[in-house]
């Protein structure tokens, strides 16, 4: 039987619970792969807190620079989270020639192409299956099953929080800052929620995902953001009239005009698989042009389920290492020629609109005009009974149009004296 050591850095909740898997099932990882999993050293500012789990004392330590040095450890495990300390140590990991396992989705997001090139250059694992979507094996799915695969598609619920917010909203038809407030009190949201609900999470999550399924740098610039904050129950309402669901989407398509990315709520048809998944769960569509439509589904982040990933690439580090053949798999393959962005101006898409005006004749007739003047064909159109100070909600689905367009028509028509607020729009995906 053959060992492997491992080094922890982060001792927070996810690095627990780590420990915690690992001291529960070492022995079946050993069965299953005749390598027995050693944890060698954790690293911690803070050594006293209770995590709720028994650890050797004379594993822990306040020197996260000494477990990479340590002879004994090959393994190194990042889960102390942010892009400061974070990168320089995954970097004097790499250069070391140690394998590293992380879960730091911002840190992949922001400093992937310096990381991707250090794992390259020294020839040294680097595994980020717990960066996105908790314990479900996307990256795994990218990085090896769908291999043989162009994706054209990905489209994912990347975020816990923001589901569980907006499934409580249909559901109970709460608006968001008492759904929020709850959930934070519940632990389903941080103090400071803002990185979940304005999207950025989501984003960091997208990058990753993209730059692995399409070979090429993508930057967090690159990625128009829309979080959650605006949704209302209003719309979550008249979205369920016409048969939608309205959820925090991750979209990459790539066609051949080139790859889009964005990170937006958008309205999906109750039918799609996309719009069951509920509260804080998380779900990726992938679609290949061999393989079709595959669905990855599961929790999508929490103590166990981001173990439950980290464990998975300490297996594989392992084997790696035991077989001699570091870096199996890169980090990241570059795609020749490389694929071109789109820019947001350009991406074509159905789109839902509310509009708030004034009950007087001709004004629908207007808004239609102006719509046609920018090539916006209308869809379908729900008319509501006036509410306060006399505005009437009208709702338009449309037919596919240029966003660039689609802006340019929503500016001409909210300068109209006869649209009493902001118009609401979000995109339709029909995932066809």
């Amino acid at each position: 039987m053959k060992s492997i050591g491992i080094g922890i850095l982060g001792f927070g909740t996810v690095g627990a619970g780590v420990v915690e898997g690992l001291l529960k099932n070492g022995d079946l990882i050993a069965a299953r792969t005749g390598i027995q999993p050693v944890i060698r050293a954790i690293a911690d500012l803070d050594l006293e807190s209770d995590r709720g789990i028994e650890v050797d004392r004379a594993l822990l330590t306040t020197d996260a620079a000494a477990v990479i040095r340590d002879p004994e450890i090959q393994v190194i495990v990042e889960l102390i989270g942010g892009t400061g300390i974070a990168r320089t140590l995954v970097l004097d990991a790499l250069k070391a020639g140690k394998s590293v396992v992380t879960a730091n989705k911002a840190l992949l997001a922001e400093h992937g192409p310096e990381l991707y090139a250090a794992a390259e250059q020294y020839q040294a694992d680097l595994l980020f299956e717990a960066s996105t979507g908790g314990g479900i094996p996307i990256i795994r799915a990218l990085r090896e099953g769908l291999s043989g695969n162009r994706i054209e598609e990905i489209c994912g619920i990347l975020n816990g929080t923001c589901n569980y917010i907006l499934t409580r909203m249909e559901n109970e038809k709460l608006p968001f800052d008492q759904v929020l407030r709850e959930a934070q009190e519940a632990g389903y949201a941080e103090a400071e929620p803002s990185l979940d609900i304005d999207g950025f999470d989501t984003a960091h999550k997208a990058v990753v995902l993209a730059t692995l399924a399409f070979g090429r740098s993508i930057n967090m610039d690159d990625v128009a953001v829309q979080g959650i904050r605006e949704v209302s129950a209003t719309d979550i309402e008249y979205a369920a009239e016409l048969g939608y669901r309205i959820k925090l989407l991750a979209v990459i398509k790539q066609n051949g005009h080139g790859v889009e990315i964005g990170v937006y709520p958008a309205l999906i048809t109750r039918q799609h698989m996309l719009a069951s998944v509920s509260h804080a769960f998380n779900a990726v569509l992938v679609r290949g042009d061999i393989v079709g439509e595959t669905l990855y589904y599961g929790q999508g982040a929490g103590r166990a389920a981001t173990a439950s990933a980290v464990i998975g690439d300490i297996v594989d580090a392992a084997r790696n290492h035991v077989g001699e053949t570091p870096y199996r798999i890169p980090a990241f393959v570059p795609c020749s020629p490389e694929v071109a962005l789109r820019a947001p101006e350009d991406i074509v898409t159905r789109y839902y609109l509310r509009l708030s005006l004034k009950d007087e004749p001709g004004i629908f007739a207007l808004v239609a005009q102006m719509l046609a003047g920018h090539n916006i064909n209308i869809a379908s159109v729900m008319q509501k009974e006036a509410r306060t100070c006399g505005a009437v909600p009208v709702i338009i689905l449309t037919h596919s149009a240029c966003e660039g367009e689609f802006r340019a028509a929503l500016a001409e028509i909210d300068a109209l004296d006869q649209v009493l607020a902001p118009t609401v729009c979000y995109r339709i995906e029909d995932f066809t």
